[in-house]
């Protein structure tokens, strides 16, 4: 079954009672910015073009990216799949990356990943989908759960910002690893998305 959408104002209120910790955060920062997006090739595709890169060189070369296309909006999987991987490189994208972005067109061309069905499936069948695409791991199939889909239980374990937001809110010697954060944070439940945006506050 899938997971329900995000209800912020039930996340906020339950997070208050949860973890007190929170509670200056939550009034500092107010309603967490968490807008759906409903293109999942669009957000899957941006996220790989910006894997490992500064904000302003990625946006550089996601903007050459798209002058490789003739039409205004984003391409489709067909349209970056018959793109030659030279091309893609053309934009600044690197080969690996020329890579991914072809595997990724592939996987929604052959049905590997089917965005209409995400409504029925669970966080654990959406991460397992996409994983199994060459360039998109755990971290980017939790930011898309996050982001794209508007999850409202995913917590990011393997995000150094969420690492960081916890070990200064619990005031822990080291980072926790997976295992203690979602120890600690099985109060937040089912709004650790919620949760994690206030991680990052905390660390920005």
């Amino acid at each position: 079954m899938g997971t329900t959408h995000l209800d912020v104002d039930a996340a906020m209120h339950h997070l208050r009672l949860a973890e007190p910790r929170l509670q200056p955060l939550i009034e500092r920062y107010g309603p967490p910015r968490l807008q759906r997006k409903r293109n999942s090739f669009h957000a899957l595709a941006h996220s790989i073009i910006y894997q490992q890169l500064n904000g302003k060189a990625a946006n550089t070369i996601y903007r050459r990216f798209l002058r490789l296309f003739p039409t205004r909006r984003f391409p489709s999987p067909e349209d970056v799949h018959k793109i030659p991987i030279n091309q893609l490189r053309s934009a600044g994208i690197s080969r690996r990356k020329a890579t991914y972005l072809h595997a990724l067109a592939e996987a929604y061309i052959m049905g590997d990943i089917k965005p209409k069905t995400f409504g029925k499936m669970s966080n654990a069948e959406i991460k397992s989908a996409l994983t199994k695409v060459k360039g998109i791991g755990p971290w980017t199939a939790d930011m898309f759960l996050m982001f794209s889909l508007n999850r409202p239980d995913i917590l990011p374990v393997g995000d150094l910002g969420i690492q960081k937001g916890m070990q200064r809110l619990y005031c822990l010697p080291t980072l926790p690893n997976a295992n203690d954060m979602r120890r600690l944070t099985a109060p937040w439940k089912p709004y650790r998305s919620v949760g994690s945006w206030y991680l990052w506050r905390l660390v920005d």
